[in-house]
């Protein structure tokens, strides 16, 4: 009987053992889709495999920001729309609000304008994932500070409401011509004079007429005079007109009508005899006529220009105040300080394009820009404007208290409907939109490259 080989049963049972494992690694591969529990086990393949993992990696780490990304963005576009929505709803109840103080010294329009304001701020200071998103690169600090403070303001620290007030007085001057002296300088003529050369008050553009013989000076001198003359008396119905440009860069006309009437109208002078009564009768008519103006209109720009030097800050520009006390006397303004003047906004105040304050790498080739800062233009002229109106006080027995009010809405409806070259919050939302198509562009991209 043939007996078999040590040697080639050992050969039978290795093969048997191998047969084994080959089983077991494909009954792994079955049961767990790998190839290999090692990437020595992939052969040649090895290379391939570990690039396409960190490749996978990487891919995951983009989506995972483009996902907080796209949160972010979404609440941006939220608070932007409904930001515009309210600013765009309040301009026509500005527009259309009333002159009547319910017992105070504001009306209720006012009072519910303070209420928008104080929503307007809250949809600046959105959050989300533990960061503020408008305040550009601070993403920790609260861009707007509350409307308590900024209104009213802050211990020892001025608010809107005492800017305004200060300003009021720098504008008008102690007599209350807009800081404007009206005189004779020869017995048949009348003259403006700025007071002092100062940013305050009424400006002198100039004057005209075409009653014959009269005589018409251009504004001119340190401070700026102008001044009519007349060789002979007007004509009922001859008018003078006077042209300033107010604080808030507008301008006014004040005209005034020859007339035979005495006492005159409200702007109007009564025909003397000779020149030098005509001449006295528009001195009288004039400074009547300034002081009227400048209880409506120039306190209404008065306080639109304060609103301008509180909140126009960005760019590190500090906050501009008058320099006084005494106020009514001032000659230039003063940058406000950290100590005595509230700041509004607290954000990042960097002077670069605000959508640089926020990056996010999307994909290996792209960055998606899509900061935002509160004090962008769009965004402070809709809260400045109604902080103004909401600022503003009245007091019940002045007669001009209702043409006043009409002047300030007027300028703050201006201010919020704008002109074509200003920004819009359209053009921050529109952006920012931008920056979405490109992170949905990118997670399109990565979906198609995972699978």
């Amino acid at each position: 009987m043939a007996v078999a080989g040590i040697g080639m049963s050992s050969l039978s049972l290795q093969a048997i053992a191998d047969m084994r494992g080959q089983l077991d690694d494909l009954q792994r591969q079955l049961g767990t889709g790998k190839k290999s529990q090692s990437y020595a086990g992939l052969g040649l393949d090895r290379g391939l495999t570990v690039g396409l993992r960190a490749q996978l990696n990487s891919i995951a780490g983009y989506q995972s920001t483009i996902t907080q990304v796209g949160v972010r963005l979404s609440l941006m576009q939220t608070a932007l729309t409904q930001f515009d929505d309210v600013s765009q709803k309040t301009k026509g109840t500005i527009l259309q609000s009333q002159y009547k103080l319910d017992g105070s010294t504001q009306t209720q329009d006012q009072k519910n304008v303070r209420g928008t304001l104080d929503s307007l701020v809250a949809m600046l200071n959105s959050a989300a994932d533990g960061r503020y998103l408008f305040s550009g690169r601070a993403v920790d600090q609260e861009p707007v500070d509350s409307t308590e403070h900024f209104i009213n303001g802050q211990g020892l620290k001025a608010g809107l409401k005492q800017l305004i007030d200060e300003r009021k007085q720098a504008d008008l001057g102690g007599s209350g011509l807009g800081r404007l002296v009206v005189g004779m300088p020869t017995a048949t003529s009348v003259s403006l004079t700025e007071d002092a050369v100062s940013p305050f008050g009424f400006k002198l553009v100039g004057a005209t007429t075409a009653i014959g013989g009269a005589t018409v000076t251009s504004p001119g001198g340190v401070p700026p005079s102008m001044s009519v003359a007349f060789a002979a008396v007007p004509n009922a119905g001859d008018i003078v007109q006077f042209t300033f440009t107010l604080p808030d860069g507008s301008s006014r006309d004040l005209r005034l009508t020859a007339t035979a009437a005495a006492p005159p109208g409200p702007r109007e002078f009564t025909i003397g005899a000779t020149p030098a009564d005509t001449a006295a009768n528009l001195q009288s008519a004039l400074t009547q006529g300034l002081g009227t103006l400048a209880s409506t209109e120039l306190v209404a720009a008065s306080a639109v220009a304060a609103g301008n030097d509180f909140f126009n800050t960005d760019a590190g520009n500090p906050p501009q105040r008058v320099n006084g006390p005494p106020f009514d006397t001032a000659t230039a303004m003063i940058d406000g300080t950290a100590a005595n003047t509230v700041a509004w906004y607290r954000g990042d105040d960097a002077t670069d394009d605000p959508r640089s304050a926020a990056l996010a790498r999307a994909d290996q080739s792209l960055t998606v820009s899509y900061g935002a800062r509160a004090n962008e233009h769009a965004l402070r002229v809709a809260v400045q404007s109604l902080a103004v109106f909401a600022a503003v006080q009245f007091t019940g027995s002045d007669p001009n208290g209702e043409a006043q009010y009409a002047a300030l809405r007027q300028r703050i409806g201006g201010a919020l409907v704008g002109n074509a070259n200003e920004q819009k919050v359209s053009d921050i939302s529109g952006q920012l939109a931008g920056a979405q198509i490109a992170v949905r562009d990118a997670k399109d991209r990565h979906d198609q490259t995972n699978t």
